[in-house]
């Protein structure tokens, strides 16, 4: 995600505790941070994804289904 994105979600934050948002801010407060969540899930699948675990036995496995 742009850093521009990042700091316009942060920027909307701020006013919404200051001041309150107008319809068309939140709309866009929510479409960015759809955005982003969805980007965090598929950063943090991608990691799982390369995870490996050993057990007691020493077995390694991978997580990824």
């Amino acid at each position: 995600m742009e850093q521009k994105k990042i700091d316009r979600i942060n920027e909307l934050y701020k006013k919404q505790k200051a001041e309150g948002l107008t319809e068309s801010e939140k709309e866009e407060q929510k479409t960015l941070r759809q955005e982003y969540i969805g980007l965090i899930r598929k950063n943090f699948k991608s990691t799982m994804n390369t995870v490996k675990i050993q057990d007691e036995e020493g077995n390694v496995r991978s997580l990824k289904q």
